[in-house]
């Protein structure tokens, strides 16, 4: 395991079961130390080394996706070619279905108000950011793709795909693309990040969940409409029938906000995918959920500003349907760059599927679950058993009603979790991804702002709006791992801390050079997304969701080193979403990559507005292949 000087302070807090030992001083010198030894590793452990990618110039280099195409082999010192390949993009057709088409809440394809087919890509008049996570699944001596669409209006499809057994090369196969359906779970809403489970099943997500009290006081009964434009555009295209009038199923926010997960079964000619919901995995702005290798824990980023990091410990392994929900308290060790802390975890509740489910079948409102009271202006509250939280939502005095504990902990996870005293104060937390050589999680935060630097409250940081990602030190074999009130969490893989790993740096170029436009420097990385870890290779791929770079990048980052090596560059306005990791499909490896919106990020400001876009569509590619079929072992040659 790799060793690192952070303070553990956190073991000695649970055993007072106070805050009194933990370290919270601000002189931070130790505990930012993470890069010395690798203590573990075999003889044989490989390290590749990328061709760094130049960053983009010309007209055609900030149109096109672009990929570094030769790696390195440092076992042996070959070096391989690789490049980008492009699976499917939206608006393509195959099996009479077509790729991003949206569809309502009886399967029935949705149209704009002029007649043309809502295309979910980010770049047209419909609502929403494209096409997002896609997972490649192995099942039944087959492989299979399930992508995901991060419109207002959440799309799933499952295709199959094809593998040359010479080349690696994948292609999507001939009269295989599905849309799949998401009805049987009150529909899809804003899918954005996601993981392929190591039961090779899709883990997807919905992201910024509808603000229930806000739908519940601006809902219009007549029309059934808010005024906030995303929920009415599900309640618009989903909830009701052709001509626009109510139906007998009205729209609900506890609809939405769940982590949704696709199976599929290929025993047969035709293979069947099928959807459900963990309502056991709470409610939030999911990006993701990343399940770790015991196949029980996960753990869950909240998107936003004021947010929270949750951990879920399934009774079962390879069974998300039960199990128990957490929340992190950030316990401060370090003020430097972009932070440390020790990590308490408060247990929110033990919870089945079925049983949540059948609370969000009643349709409840905010009402039924809370009293609210406006705060005083010294962020108390008036009233005696109210408690005062800052959330994404605002800041509220909130009660929990009686008997509604399990409801307000599922369906309103970061607002009960302020109240039980976990931290809400993240900002545009991102990606996930475990690296297994020295049992580490990385955590994507998007830019460090906001809560995190207000000078309140448990995280007081300095801005960054470059971003970081952080590690998190999962607790030896050695260690029990208890909750904040000394219960043992009934996992192997409990992280204990979090510390900087890689920090964005703000800069300015001067005008008229090459990079004019950046604010983020054009050699590190910015506003970081999501993040996918090479196992054996001792490298974390990071993409980026930025403006601060026109071209947004993925990044190789070597954890022991700490060297950065650009690996890709994506058209202008667009977005690197869900970079992920496939170490050994048949002996071959890929990293995913979809491109989101081309051109959809632009404004007149923007010194490069006058380029053409070749193609405004989302695309989901692979970088690769990476041949592991030769050699004694996988990843050595």
């Amino acid at each position: 395991m790799k060793k690192r000087t952070i303070i553990s302070a956190i073991t000695a807090a649970f055993l007072a079961v106070s805050f009194a030992a933990c370290n919270s001083s601000d002189d931070g010198v130790d505990g930012i130390n993470g890069t010395d030894g690798v203590d573990g590793q075999s003889a044989s452990f490989v390290k590749w080394e990328f061709e760094e990618l130049s960053a983009p110039v010309t007209d055609l280099e900030k149109t096109s996706i672009r990929s570094t195409t030769k790696i390195t082999n440092n076992a042996d010192g070959i070096t391989d070619t690789i490049g980008f390949t492009e699976l499917m993009a939206t608006t393509d057709t195959d099996n009479g279905e077509t790729f991003g088409l949206l569809k309502d809440h009886n399967d029935v394809a949705m149209t704009f108000t002029d007649g043309s087919p809502y295309i979910c890509n980010g770049t047209n008049a419909g609502l929403g950011s494209g096409l997002d996570h896609s997972s490649i699944l192995e099942k039944d001596g087959r492989i299979f793709m399930v992508s995901q669409f991060e419109c207002e209006v959440g799309a799933m499809y499952g295709m199959e795909l094809e593998q040359n057994a010479t080349t690696g090369a994948l292609a999507v196969k001939k009269d295989s693309l599905q849309y799949i359906s998401q009805k049987e779970g009150y529909g899809g809403w804003v899918h954005c990040a996601g993981v392929t489970t190591p039961w090779n099943s899709h883990l997807g997500s919905e992201e910024y969940e509808p603000n229930a009290r806000a739908v519940e006081a601006d809902l219009n009964t007549t029309t059934m409409l808010t005024g906030n434009k995303y929920y009415d555009e599900v309640t618009k295209y989903y909830w009701k029938d052709e001509n626009n009038a109510n139906t007998a199923n009205n729209n609900n926010p506890y609809f939405y906000g769940w982590i949704p997960e696709v199976t599929v079964a290929g025993a047969t000619a035709t293979p069947s995918f099928s959807y459900t919901k963990h309502f056991s995995m709470g409610r939030a702005a999911w990006e993701l959920a990343y399940v770790m290798p015991d196949e029980k824990t996960a753990y869950l980023s909240d998107d936003g500003t004021n947010v929270g990091f949750y951990m879920y410990v399934a009774d079962t392994a390879k069974n998300l349907s039960a199990g128990t929900l957490y929340a992190a308290k950030w316990i401060q060790t370090s003020n430097v760059g972009a932070g440390a802390a020790d990590l308490m975890w408060i247990k929110l509740g033990h919870a089945t599927d079925a049983e949540i489910k059948t609370i969000v079948a009643t349709e409840p409102k905010f009402s039924d679950i809370f009293n609210v009271e406006t705060p005083n202006v010294d962020d108390t509250c008036p009233t005696a058993g109210f408690s005062f939280v800052n959330t994404a939502m605002g800041k509220e005095c909130l009660q929990v009603k009686s008997g509604q504990e399990t409801a307000a902990a599922y369906l309103e996870t970061r607002r009960y979790a302020a109240m039980q005293g976990a931290t809400t104060e993240f900002r545009k937390e991102e990606g996930i991804t475990f690296n297994p050589d020295n049992s580490t999680v990385y955590v994507a935060m998007s830019e460090v702002r906001k809560g995190m630097t207000d000078g309140l409250g448990d995280i007081q940081l300095a801005e960054n709006k470059c971003g970081a990602v952080y590690g998190l030190d999962v607790y030896g074999s050695a260690e029990t791992a208890y909750d904040s009130v000394q219960n043992v969490i009934n996992s192997n893989y409990v992280v204990k801390n979090m510390h900087s790993v890689v920090e964005g740096s703000p800069a300015v170029y001067p005008v008229g050079s090459a990079y004019e436009s950046y604010t983020c420097s054009v050699n590190g990385i910015a506003n970081p997304d999501n993040v996918t870890y090479l196992e054996g290779e001792n490298i974390l791929a990071i993409g980026e969701d930025t403006s601060a770079h026109p071209n947004d990048f993925v990044w190789s980052f070597d954890t022991t080193s700490g060297d950065l090596t650009r690996l890709v560059s994506t058209p202008y306005g667009s977005e690197t979403t869900s970079p992920f990791w496939y170490k050994d499909i048949n002996g071959w490896g890929y990293l995913s990559l979809v491109t989101q919106h081309p051109f959809g990020e632009t404004s007149t400001s923007d010194v490069e507005n006058s380029l053409t876009p070749t193609s405004t569509e989302s695309s989901i590619g692979i970088v690769g292949p990476f041949d592991f079929t030769v050699g004694d072992a996988k990843g050595s040659r």
